[in-house]
Parts: structure tokens; C-alpha cells; sequence
């Protein structure tokens, strides 16, 4: 039986759980594929069959990615939001905080997911992270008047994705944010004379 390094057996099951994603996590980062369990388990320093206790198989592993990721990153962009009292200000935030996750290489399991051949579970799941990130947005322009919010939001995260493409490419995060902020800030600043619908 392995050692408990925790108070509790589920402490410990916790513990080695977050450590096995915050090393696929990493090593997705360095890579931009999902690693094997079997890769997971010699960087974090575990028998091979131990991973098999926490994750059945490499679907399984990127399954987990997504739910540890994209909630943090739907509730950094809508603090973000929320911490701007003018609606403007807040579409321009949000952009500003996908761009800055993608930065910190959180964009890499959302990348993964896209080249992977993915089950329709992972597809929906993806998608509905999706939903909960763009919400705030989509409830910003509507609250300017904008009588087709969700088609506005698509085509702010449009920029967003080619601000993502830049710094992929090897565009430093100054530059692509001064980009972004001259084409999101005046596309924002003009909603905010949209009549009410």
C-alpha cells in the first residue's frame, strides 16, 4: 500500500490528484499535447499504476484539465470585469484577461482539446466552458443596448482569438495587448451611444 503523506486518505488522494494535473498541466504547457498517464506519473515521481487510481486513461486526464482550468479562468475574467464600474471598460477587461491567461499558458488546454480528436462528452464539455466564460460579456452588451449581443461577443472573441494567435507566435504580450486595446477600446466606446432594444 502506497504511503499516506496527508492527515486523511482523502486528503492524501486529494493532494496526489492536484499533483498529477499541475504536472500534465505543466507538461502540456511545454509540450501543447496531452501527455500519457504513464508520462505523468515518472515527472511526478510515481509508479505508473498509481495514475491509473486517479485518471483511466489519457481521455480521462484532459477530461480533468478542463474542469480544473476553465472554471478559474471563466472567475478571473468575470473579476476582471467586475472590478470596471463602466460597461465599456468591462468588454475591454474581458478581453484583456483571456489575453493574459493565454500568457500564463492556460490557453494550453483549450489548444489540446481543439487538436485532439475529442468525444462528444469533451465537445460539449469544452463548449459549455465556452458559454460560462463569454455570459459576462454577452450580459455587458446587452446591458448597452446592443440587439445582437451573442453576435457581437463572437466577433470580440474573434479578436481575442487572433490576439491569442500572435503571442503563440511568438508576439510579445506588450505589443498584442496594445493591439487589442486599439481595437477593442473605440469598438466599445461606440456601444455605449447604442439605443436601448
Amino acid at each position: 500500500m502506497p504511503r499516506i503523506t496527508a492527515a486523511t486518505v482523502v486528503e492524501h488522494r486529494l493532494n496526489q490528484e492536484r499533483k498529477l494535473l499541475d504536472v500534465a498541466h505543466d507538461m502540456l504547457k511545454d509540450t501543447g499535447d496531452v501527455p500519457s498517464l504513464g508520462q505523468v506519473a515518472q515527472r511526478a515521481g510515481l509508479a505508473r499504476t498509481s495514475v491509473y487510481h486517479y485518471f483511466s486513461s489519457r481521455e480521462d486526464l484532459l477530461n480533468a484539465l478542463v474542469r480544473d482550468v476553465f472554471p478559474k479562468w471563466a472567475e478571473r475574467v468575470t473579476n476582471a470585469m467586475e472590478a470596471e464600474a463602466e460597461p465599456k471598460a468591462k468588454i475591454l477587461a474581458y478581453a484583456l484577461a483571456n489575453v493574459q491567461l493565454v500568457n500564463e499558458g492556460a490557453h494550453a488546454v483549450a489548444t489540446a482539446l481543439a487538436n485532439l480528436s475529442p468525444s462528444e462528452a469533451l465537445d460539449e464539455q469544452a463548449a459549455e466552458m465556452h458559454r460560462a466564460i463569454t455570459k459576462p460579456l454577452v450580459e455587458t452588451l446587452a446591458e448597452l443596448g446592443v440587439s445582437d449581443p451573442e453576435g457581437v461577443a463572437e466577433l470580440i472573441n474573434a479578436v481575442v482569438h487572433a490576439s491569442t494567435r500572435a503571442l503563440e507566435s511568438g508576439q510579445p504580450i506588450e505589443r498584442v495587448v496594445a493591439n487589442l486595446t486599439a481595437v477593442i477600446a473605440p469598438m466599445a466606446a461606440g456601444m455605449q451611444n447604442c439605443p436601448g432594444h
